[in-house]
């Protein structure tokens, strides 16, 4: 029982080597005229990143604070398709079809 219990613990210890995303913490200096606040500063950030292809769908849904879902949903109010793909890839996908 113990030998099992000690193997799982090493499993987990290794998959959470891989899941656990480090994040940098980051201090903006924004007029006080603007009207955001850090969720939604966080959200703008991160569906700009998620559009240019440098976060995926769950590191952007991270980064903004929301689940996969919810950050999917609300990606058309800041004009971002979740379909995030280039065109090139579209006319492949249509030539193979």
């Amino acid at each position: 029982m113990c030998e099992r219990l000690l193997k799982r613990s090493k499993l987990c210890a290794h998959l959470e080597k891989y899941y656990i995303r480090a994040m940098k913490t980051l201090t903006l200096n924004i007029p006080d005229s603007l009207d955001v606040d850090n969720r939604g500063l966080a959200m703008l950030v991160s569906t700009r990143l998620y559009e240019q292809g440098k976060l995926s769908l769950g590191e952007a849904a991270d980064v903004a604070g929301l689940t996969k879902r919810t950050f999917a949903e609300l990606l058309g109010r800041y004009g971002v398709s979740i379909f995030n793909f280039p065109a090139t890839d579209l006319s492949t996908d249509v030539a193979n079809a």
